[in-house]
């Protein structure tokens, strides 16, 4: 009887296909192994075994498995029962969830080679240039890749000449599987064993008298050996003995000495002899630790509402070692990477070794790796510090989650597929694992409060900072009277320069926060209005001032700025509006003796950007740091007197419902990271509207009133928490189809749903990357089923697709949208 094995693929399939399973490969495949399987007309795919039957599809005829990949699963049980999860309710494919969840250097994929055909003719009269400049290329190398004929022929799209050349049988085609992850190896080198004895040794020695260096290295090696007992690596030998690798190579050629290979691990860890000592806690944060123990007891996940530098870190310390001490794993998210820069420095301290970073600036290599160390649950990786997609990892036996700064939107994953929320499948991942789940914030989202007073949350509090150091002075400064009155000074008003000025003088440090990366967002022309626009999306573009450039921000496109203006040709350009570049140029000219600094995506874009700036910000060897929201999570600076917020208007006026929630937490943040040990901090924040009730709420750090009204309102409009929306994006380049599409979907939504659909609706960017976006949003109310809503939208997409003039369209779900 014939064994079938149930593929999945990570490409976006509603169904897994079926492969049968060769005889030879018997024993070899089990649930969670990797295969290597044919797909398509000739490709080779890396796929996953979900299920080992015997029934053969009625379909299709099932092609075999081209070769077993793992000796042991790759993926576990419960992974695979979490990635059903998050592929049912964020409504994707599961190919698509295999292919975020596993590192890309375990996803081999076919390279296609070129060889000659059964009817090879190399004669220039009957081939094309290009067509003879291939076949004599094979005469001289019987293999070429796709790349190789493209850089022969120099041509990029080079798929219509090898067809053509197919279809002569001049040349055919065949599928090679490459291995992207490779273990890491480096030369070791030892004695030869016939000479390890001493009398073998000394007779050695004697034979390579007239070989000073020669010698030298065989006396450097023996020292070595004794010395640390270790394996001697080749490069450290030629740097003690100071020889070249030309003597090393000419022993070994004698077979004196013996080159080999060892694998080394690329993980980075932490401190060998970790000062172990546990912070010690103040009397706050022990009622805070004894308050979470029993929200965990009542097995709900527990919200920490601590202020800012209240020590909550102290606090997931502790709670790290409880539970790393049982022998299990915890894995610490953080919305950004950048906060992993500090906060590594303090876990490893505590816990050494035993701590790892996973995220997305790591090498493919390097998640390979830290994946099998997860998977083992080696010591090495007791403690997982990472961004949201470290909760793919294969956990042996995690027993804590903490999810540091929940608010944080940054947790929500919204393009590619699956469009996940970090928060919401931590605690769905900790119910498959028997784990406790922490979530910590000074200004918690309005969700997770709200599930808090209906009981599905347990609630810890720290009202007091840490060593009862007062919260900081916040000050809100009228720009439209700075304006009147004519002392602003470019940007500044003047109590936030009078105050720069002052905390300079004390030597101490300020951070000044503007959401707007570049110089200005607008180059306008003085004589005709006319504005450049990128070609690709209905925005204009960026002035980045430092490359002398007009950038886009949504599709990367850049131009040089032209001195004169694109529409009328006049030389009167002029910009408006600021970002951080403008404010760090400005900086420069009101107080030349400061050191300025700047952190945004503009600046960290390298793998240890974050870590220079932040590294030289600590080490005050910067004076001022400008920023955008990157500064407002969870960074700890001890030397920050002031925090200025530049415009804190941009920020209210966002066309969004939860505008004013994300203004309050923003600006809560930022002014959090002033005055975190002995004095008191002070915030200004300049503003056109200084009696807005939330920049009120912000100066007051009234949590509860923002809480209140914000609920209150959404109540009345009936938004999340009241109601949970699903987000149905349409895109495609031609206007008026996909305006048609979007009509016709929200159409027979309403025949479903009736009022609970908006839309569809163009956004405030309607062309993004030359395709144009069309929204349509589906309110769920509590208690209506949300399976039997989804499987009722999936319907209607199948007939939404049945019509030839819409298949085109691309349909893109966002569950959850915020």
């Amino acid at each position: 009887m014939d064994t079938f094995v149930e593929v999945l693929l990570p490409i976006p399939l509603e169904r897994n296909f079926t492969y049968i399973l060769p005889e030879e490969m018997m024993g070899e495949v089990v649930t969670g192994t990797r295969v290597a399987v044919p797909f398509g007309k000739s490709k080779l795919y890396t796929g996953l075994a979900i299920r080992l039957h015997g029934e053969r599809p009625q379909a299709y005829d099932p092609k075999p498995v081209y070769r077993v990949l793992d000796t042991e699963p790759l993926v576990s049980a419960v992974q695979l029962r979490h990635w059903q999860w998050v592929a049912e309710y964020y409504m994707c494919t599961l190919g698509e969830v295999f292919r975020t969840a596993v590192p890309s250097g375990f996803l081999l994929e076919s390279e296609t080679r070129v060889l000659k055909g059964p009817d090879f003719n190399p004669s220039p009269e009957e081939a094309t240039d290009a067509e003879y400049l291939v076949a004599e290329a094979l005469e001289h190398q019987p293999v070429l890749s796709v790349q190789e004929i493209s850089d022969i022929v120099d041509r990029k799209n080079v798929l219509p000449l090898l067809h053509g050349m197919l279809a002569k049988g001049q040349i055919r085609l065949q599928e090679r599987l490459q291995e992207k992850y490779n273990p890491k190896t480096a030369r070791y080198i030892r004695l030869r064993e016939v000479f390890r004895g001493e009398a073998a040794l000394e007779a050695l020695l004697e034979t390579l008298s007239r070989a000073p260096r020669q010698s030298a290295i065989i006396l450097q090696l023996f020292q070595l050996q004794e010395g640390a007992g270790k394996p001697v690596r080749s490069k450290v030998l030629e740097e003690k003995a100071g020889a070249s690798r030309a003597a090393l190579k000419a022993l070994i050629d004698k077979d004196v000495l013996e080159e080999y290979h060892l694998e080394e691990d690329r993980v980075a860890v932490g401190e060998e002899a970790p000062d172990s000592r546990l912070p010690v806690l103040s009397s706050h944060q022990e009622q805070a630790l004894t308050a979470i123990h029993t929200g965990f007891e009542s097995g709900k996940p527990v919200l920490l509402h601590g202020v800012t530098s209240s020590g909550k870190t102290e606090v997931y310390i502790r709670l790290i070692e409880e539970v790393i001490s049982a022998g299990r794993q915890v894995l610490y998210l953080v919305p950004e990477i950048a906060i992993t820069e500090q906060l590594i420095r303090r876990l490893q301290r505590v816990f050494g070794t035993r701590v790892v970073v996973f995220h997305s600036r790591l090498n493919i290599m390097e998640r390979a790796e830290l994946w099998y160390h997860v998977q083992a649950g080696t010591e090495k990786a007791a403690v997982v510090l990472g961004a949201r997609s470290s909760l793919f990892l294969p956990f042996a036996d995690l027993g804590l989650i903490l999810v540091d700064e929940e608010h944080e939107n940054t947790y929500k994953q919204f393009d590619p597929a699956p469009r996940y929320h970090g928060r919401d499948t931590a605690i769905v991942l900790a119910g498959f694992h028997g784990a406790d789940v922490l979530l910590g914030s000074a200004t918690p989202s309005i969700e997770s409060m709200y599930n808090v007073r209906r009981g599905k949350y347990a609630l810890a509090r720290m009202d007091r900072r840490y060593g009862d150091v007062l919260l900081p002075d916040i000050q809100l400064v009228d720009l439209s009277e700075q304006f009147r009155k004519k002392k602003m000074k470019g940007r500044f008003s003047e109590p936030l320069h009078e105050a720069i000025g002052e905390v300079l003088a004390a030597r101490q440090q300020v951070i000044l926060f503007q959401n707007r990366r570049g110089y200005a967002p607008i180059v306008e022309c003085q004589s005709c209005g006319h504005a450049p626009q990128c070609p690709n999306c209905d925005v204009s573009l960026t002035f980045h001032k430092y490359r002398g450039e007009l950038r886009c921000h949504y599709c990367g496109y850049h131009r040089a700025l032209e001195p004169q203006c694109d529409a009328c040709g006049n030389t009167t350009l002029d910009t408006k509006g600021f970002g951080t570049e403008q404010v760090e140029a400005e900086l420069k000219e009101l107080f030349p003796e400061a050191r300025v600094d700047r952190m945004d995506l503009d600046t960290t874009r390298g793998k240890y950007g974050y870590q220079k700036i932040i590294g030289a910000f600590e080490a005050r060897e910067t004076d001022i740091l400008v920023g955008t929201q990157m500064l407002t999570k969870g960074l700890d600076f001890r030397n920050v007197a002031l925090v200025g917020i530049m415009n804190a208007d941009t920020l209210l006026h966002f066309p969004h419902f939860r505008a004013h929630e994300r203004c309050f937490q923003l600006l809560t943040q930022v002014a959090g990271r002033s005055g975190r040990t002995r004095e008191r901090g002070r915030v200004l924040i300049q503003t056109y509207n200084p009696y807005h009730q939330i920049l009120k709420q912000v100066s007051t750090g009234d949590y509860k009133e923002m809480y209140k009204e914000q609920v209150y309102e959404r109540e009345q409009f009936r938004y999340p928490p009241v109601v949970r929306i699903i987000k149905i994006t349409f895109r495609h380049k031609d206007y008026n189809r996909v305006s048609e599409g979007a009509g016709w979907f929200a159409k027979a939504m309403r025949q479903q749903f009736g009022q609970a659909v908006l839309g569809p609706e163009f956004p405030p960017v309607a062309r993004i990357r030359n395709q144009y976006h069309m929204n349509i949003l589906l309110k769920i109310a509590q208690g209506q089923p949300l399976s039997q809503t989804k499987n009722s939208i999936k319907r209607i997409h199948r007939s939404f697709d049945a019509i030839s003039q819409y298949r085109s369209i691309r349909v893109i779900y966002n569950v959850d949208y915020i």
